[in-house]
């Protein structure tokens, strides 16, 4: 027993010699930061949130079946407003796919720009209707989430590709 009591006593006392309640705070400060952080930083899908705040409809100018509407500003395929969607949302029998490519694009009606998500409709043959490329801030491919010329489809169940939507992910700074 003396040997547990020896044991245990040691490294208590090692423990109290290497360590402070300054160090001790210091962790635990350090810890409750990165817990509080830690929900904003894991990869989780906020489309709902977007969705929500996808509001700009009073100054919302333009025919989202034409290639000149504003948010098609950096779009290549065909438009899912054409192809029994809408701008924000997929034709039934299709799924969006969770990857994206992105751009930012001026709305006359209020002047501000807004970061534009382009996601592709999966599941069913292209529609082959309202066929827009328009390139306005588009990358390289060796910067793919700003390269409208891959197939996102590769992120769904299906890869068919069939049309394209694009919302509004927040008002560029």
């Amino acid at each position: 027993m003396k040997l547990l009591d020896r044991l245990f006593e040691r490294s208590t006392r090692h423990v109290a010699d290497t360590t402070s309640r300054r160090n001790f705070l210091g962790r635990l400060g350090s810890l409750m930061v990165a817990g509080a952080a830690l929900p904003v930083l894991l990869p989780i899908d906020r489309t709902s949130k977007a969705l929500a705040a996808e509001t700009p409809k009073a100054g919302d100018p333009g025919d989202p079946n034409s290639c000149d509407y504003w948010r098609y500003c950096s779009i290549d395929g065909f438009l899912c407003s054409c192809c029994g969607g809408t701008v924000t949302s997929c034709p039934p029998g299709t799924e969006v796919s969770q990857v994206t490519w992105i751009g930012t694009c001026r709305n006359p009606g209020d002047g501000k720009d807004y970061i534009i998500a382009y996601n592709d409709c999966c599941g069913k043959h292209s529609c082959a209707q309202c066929a827009c490329t328009r390139n306005d801030s588009e990358e390289p491919l060796y910067r793919p989430f700003n390269n409208n010329d891959i197939n996102w489809c590769l992120a769904a169940k299906s890869s068919i590709y069939n049309c394209t939507i694009a919302v509004i992910r927040g008002v560029a700074i």
